[in-house]
C-alpha cells in the first residue's frame, strides 16, 4: 500500500516530478479513506467560559438604544466527528442597565472553539448567558453556520424581557 505523507518526502514522489504528489489509486485511497479514524477531544459544554463574561453600567436607559454585535470567528466542533464548524455570530440587545464588555465577549466566544455543540444549542447557551449578565430590554442571537453537505444553517433566538416596550 502506498505512503501518504507531507509533500516533499521522498516517499510520495513519482519519478521525475518534484512535490509531493501521491501515487494512491483512487481504489487504494478509498480503502485508506474509509479506515481513516482521528480521535479528537471533544469538550463538553463545561468547558464554556461564561465567568469570564464582563458588563458596564449603561448611563442612558432610558433611551431605547439598539447594540449589534458580530463576528465571523465563531468555532464549535461537531458533538460526534469532532470535525470544526465555523460561523457567524450576530447578537443584536438592547440595553437597559448594562452592557455587554467587548473584549470579555471575544474570549467568551473563543472558549466555544474545542466544545462538541449542535448549532441548535450552541445559539440558545449564548443567549441564556448574555441574558443572564446584563438583563437587557431585548435580545436576539443569530448563528449562522458555513455549508456543511451542501446545507445551509441559520438559527435565532430572540428574548423578550416581560414588560419590555417595543
Amino acid at each position: 500500500m502506498p505512503v501518504f505523507s507531507r509533500p516533499g518526502n521522498p516517499a510520495t514522489r513519482q519519478p521525475g516530478k518534484s512535490g509531493g504528489t501521491p501515487t494512491a489509486t483512487i481504489p487504494e485511497l478509498k480503502g485508506q479513506y474509509e479506515s481513516l479514524d482521528h480521535r479528537v477531544q471533544v469538550r463538553d459544554d463545561a468547558a464554556i467560559d461564561s465567568d469570564c463574561l464582563l458588563a458596564f453600567k449603561y448611563e442612558y436607559p432610558e433611551q431605547e438604544t439598539q447594540v449589534r454585535l458580530d463576528t465571523d470567528e465563531f468555532t464549535a466542533v461537531c458533538p460526534w466527528t469532532g470535525l470544526p464548524d465555523y460561523g457567524t455570530l450576530d447578537i443584536t440587545y438592547v440595553p437597559a442597565q448594562s452592557c455587554i464588555e467587548l473584549k470579555s465577549l471575544k474570549y467568551y466566544i473563543m472558549s466555544y472553539r474545542d466544545v462538541g455543540m449542535v448549532q441548535e444549542h450552541a445559539v440558545n447557551r449564548i443567549l441564556k448567558d448574555l441574558v443572564a449578565l446584563c438583563l437587557p430590554r431585548s435580545m436576539k442571537v443569530t448563528l449562522d453556520y458555513r455549508v456543511r453537505g451542501g446545507i445551509h444553517t441559520a438559527v435565532s433566538v430572540s428574548y423578550e424581557a416581560s414588560g419590555a416596550s417595543r
